[in-house]
């Protein structure tokens, strides 16, 4: 006589009576949030220096020129420049975009850029402190990214991602680097993924980008988006916030969370034409490029 175990007795049965087997119950991928994580209230904005960025360690402003940096103190006081910031770089730079501050130090993203084309990509860490220059490493250039516009730590994977102002391909992605090794780790593809990327900034397991995707000659406003990374290659993205509470619709740059107020800050610029990346000119009523740094109070997303 054949002897079945309890297993196999009922398999056999189904097969001889014709009764598919049940599949195994198919892995449910996880739901993604279309709606924002925060509501974005305006505080209040300040005039700055610089035209690319502003992050925050809690304690001090920190705000990227093209060409400098400058650290300012809560109340909007500038308290130190450094107007020869590459100085020392391994690579010449004549272009800084979008910054970030962990641990004292400041990251910035360089490139040689000019007239919408940028090269010579490298990552520069600058000394909280002293604004200038403690170490750098290169990109890697077989990721397919052509120009850097901004940068920032995630400070719980311990990766530098930084983004692309150049569209088509270069643009589609992110790219991180090892905050310890300096050595390019993975690029997520951003689905779909926002135009004229300004900056990036890590929050509370979460990237938000910067994107200065509104035309400007015709008043329309950039755009803030969440994008939800995993261990996947591509990622999906969210709008967190539409820029319509603004003095004049120009062009927005980079921005970041203070980690000690929970405020978000970002960058914009007024007043005067861009073209190619590059300043051309002033909109009537202007003579000069007006760069403010906006405040805003961030609370939980409730919905309308």
């Amino acid at each position: 006589m054949l002897r079945y175990s309890r297993l196999a007795l009922p398999l056999l049965l189904g097969a001889m009576l014709c009764i598919p087997a049940q599949a195994a119950p198919k892995k449910q991928a996880p739901s993604l949030s279309v709606h924002p994580t925060y509501s974005y209230k305006l505080i209040d904005t300040f005039e700055v220096k610089g035209r690319q960025g502003v992050t925050s360690d809690g304690e001090f402003y920190y705000v990227s020129g093209s060409k400098a940096l400058y650290k300012y103190d809560k109340k909007g006081k500038l308290v130190l420049s450094n107007e020869s910031p590459f100085d020392g770089y391994p690579i010449p730079s004549n272009h800084i975009g979008g910054i970030d501050v962990f641990n004292g130090e400041v990251f910035v993203s360089a490139e040689n850029f000019a007239d919408g084309v940028g090269k010579d990509i490298q990552i520069a860490i600058h000394d909280a402190k002293t604004l200038k220059l403690k170490r750098a490493f290169k990109f890697d250039a077989s990721t397919g990214q052509q120009e850097v516009s901004g940068i920032c730590v995630d400070t719980d994977k311990r990766i530098v991602w930084m983004v692309s102002w150049v569209g088509e391909e270069s643009g589609r992605y992110i790219y991180g680097y090892g905050l310890d090794s300096g050595k390019f780790q993975r690029k997520v593809h951003l689905q779909a993924p926002p135009q004229w990327i300004q900056g990036i900034h890590y929050w509370k397991g979460k990237l938000y980008v910067t994107a200065d995707d509104g035309t400007a000659d015709d008043k329309e406003p950039d755009n803030l988006y969440r994008v939800d990374v995993t261990d996947a290659t591509y990622a999906h993205v969210v709008r967190e916030k539409v820029f319509d509470d603004v003095k004049f619709q120009g062009e927005i740059e980079a921005g970041g969370v203070d980690p000690k107020t929970g405020e978000f800050l970002v960058l914009f610029n007024r007043g005067s034409r861009i073209v190619l990346g590059m300043v051309k000119g002033f909109y009537p009523g202007y003579d000069r490029e007006i760069s403010e740094v906006y405040r805003y109070k961030m609370t939980p997303y409730k919905g309308k």
